[in-house]
């Protein structure tokens, strides 16, 4: 893939240094993990989008992120930026620092204005990676992202990052991985109903939304059409 040079959105040009990262991380994933990308047309070329993948491993952001044709933003635990040229590096390439639990307000805050923005941001729904390498429910936060964001929300599954380095794992090993992006979904019928519904009803949107966005998820299967990547 190229440098989306066929993009003139100037929100959908990746700055050199992110680009030199994104090209870094695709050469080490194509060699290491045979990494194979179905369907990332699917992401919008330009504007804000949510995009929502389940979680099995540290490998998932960095695998999404080099499998989208445009700069985006990510999500990590705030401690991580206490390390300062570390700290540096995760800013310049969009990390949007949150808490454990992904609840932190000012967080959040940066999520909305980065879509409000016309930015893509990739979320996990599931919170944290997986115990197993089975789908986890998912948390209401991103039902509430969702809902008061306008954007299309990508939904978008990773297969083997568990087995390569999942939480049972010490050091990452090589294997084959698969991301594969479904098609954008709007929840429109949620979005309505919450601007007029009481704030009992709009916490079950919110969860409502989130377990639509998981469920778009678990339909997403591993194929072999429209290699775009490996």
């Amino acid at each position: 893939m190229r440098r989306n040079e066929q993009s003139t959105n100037k929100e959908s040009i990746m700055r050199f240094g992110y680009f030199l990262f994104w090209c870094a991380f695709r050469l080490i994933f194509r060699v290491f993990f045979l990494c194979r990308v179905y369907h990332p047309e699917r992401v919008p070329s330009e504007g804000p989008a949510l995009l929502a993948s389940n979680h099995a491993s540290y490998f998932d952001p960095p695998f999404i992120g080099c499998s989208a044709n445009r700069e985006i933003s990510y999500l990590a635990r705030d401690t991580l930026f206490r390390f300062p040229v570390f700290g540096d590096i995760l800013r310049y390439i969009n990390v949007i620092p949150v808490d454990r639990g992904g609840r932190n307000p000012k967080g959040l805050k940066i999520i909305a204005s980065k879509l409000r923005s016309g930015n893509p941001v990739i979320l996990f729904p599931e919170g944290t990676r997986t115990p197993d390498g089975t789908l986890q429910p998912a948390k209401s936060g991103v039902g509430l992202l969702a809902i008061k964001s306008d954007a299309p929300i990508v939904p978008i599954r990773v297969f083997g990052t568990y087995e390569t380095y999942g939480r049972h794992l010490k050091w990452p090993k090589p294997g084959r991985i698969i991301v594969k992006f479904g098609h954008p979904i709007y929840l429109e019928s949620l979005r309505a109903e919450a601007k007029h519904a009481t704030k009992d009803r709009v916490k079950e949107i919110y969860q409502e939304a989130a377990d639509q966005i998981m469920e778009a998820i678990a339909t997403l299967t591993p194929n072999k059409d429209c290699d775009r990547f490996g």
